[in-house]
């Protein structure tokens, strides 16, 4: 029982006539497609027909779903919104990476005309967030940071150092006492890493 292949929702896999449908998989007009992604297994049942089902790969396949909680970095910003790149999904981390947005109308609850994006987050930031919607191929995930427990959870200052929070709104650099603006996170302690 060796996987054979990859394949993908949709993927003609085989013919009926050859195998039985199993696990991650359907029929339709006479063919065994599979139904989710994953590798290609068959199986053989005593002398009867033999079983093709696809089975995931665990961790590479974890995707953000919507009201998931992800930790991301914060890669570029405009007046308009923020480039992330999601690095986990709750406490697990990404084999690989995903593109997020966190639109300026998404980043607080309240007096949304008055968010800035550059006092919000800088590029380098870790960003705690919530998916509110699915991206594809082209697009981005979209985030929110609306929440109170949502927002930046590590910040750098320009001298290097990892800033505190002092605020809501503001982080201050231990080594030059200069504060930033940011949209602060209040950490649950199930984020807090041990």
């Amino acid at each position: 029982m060796a996987p054979a292949r990859y394949c993908v929702p949709g993927e003609r896999l085989c013919s009926l006539e050859d195998f039985y449908p199993g696990s991650g998989t359907y029929s339709r007009h006479g063919y065994i497609y599979a139904s989710l992604s994953g590798y290609v297994m068959k199986k053989s049942d005593n002398g009867m027909l033999p079983t093709v089902s696809v089975v995931r790969d665990a961790q590479s396949q974890l995707l953000p779903d919507v009201g998931a909680t992800v930790t991301c970095k914060v890669c570029s910003i405009n007046s308009r919104f923020a480039k992330v790149q999601i690095l986990y999904i709750a406490s697990t981390p990404l084999k690989n990476t995903f593109r997020g947005t966190i639109r300026k109308e998404d980043i607080r609850a309240t007096e949304k005309d008055k968010v800035e994006v550059y006092k919000s987050f800088r590029p380098g930031d870790i960003v705690l967030a919530k998916v509110i919607s699915l991206g594809d191929a082209q697009s981005n995930y979209l985030l929110t940071t609306s929440e109170n427990e949502l927002g930046v959870v590590v910040a750098h200052s320009e001298a290097g150092v990892q800033m505190v929070p002092i605020s809501w709104c503001e982080m201050q650099c231990p080594q030059t006492h200069i504060k930033e603006f940011r949209k602060v996170a209040r950490v649950q302690p199930e984020f807090l890493q041990t």
